[in-house]
């Protein structure tokens, strides 16, 4: 017999997050566009933190949404993907606009938005960690 397990809470945040980088991803480009600015950032400083924010993202996704993904895999109750996959989502945003208003310093989207991000990665690797150990 064949179990096709379908993946679609980790698939739904996967997708929104690649929304976001396109988004992001965007952002550079139109900036880049504006000040003609073709690799690296040139001294500028609104290209700076744009690229800033967008690897940010980018540094952080691939765990979290691997992690969200294993915990699908495994079975975790669906309740909690969603919320982690929502907190995943908002803290994200959160540190996107903080750390474009705080201008690369302190703002309080920028704290809360890394501290749940990292809740979201420790949360799930938890998660991941006590089903390895379940299934012992």
């Amino acid at each position: 017999m064949e179990i096709i397990m379908s993946l679609a809470i980790s698939g739904l945040y996967i997708s929104l997050t690649a929304l976001l980088i396109v988004a992001l991803t965007y952002r550079v480009i139109k900036l880049r566009r504006t000040h003609k600015i073709g690799i690296g950032s040139a001294g500028n400083e609104s290209l700076a933190l744009a690229q800033r924010v967008h690897a940010n993202l980018l540094e952080n996704a691939p765990i979290a949404l691997l992690l969200l993904l294993v915990a699908e895999t495994n079975g975790a109750n669906n309740l909690l993907l969603h919320l982690f996959g929502s907190i995943w989502l908002v803290a994200r945003l959160m540190h996107a606009v903080g750390l474009t208003q705080g201008k690369g310093g302190y703002h309080i989207g920028r704290f809360w938005g890394m501290l749940l991000t990292w809740a979201v990665i420790i949360g799930l690797a938890l998660i991941n960690l006590f089903s390895f150990i379940i299934a012992l």
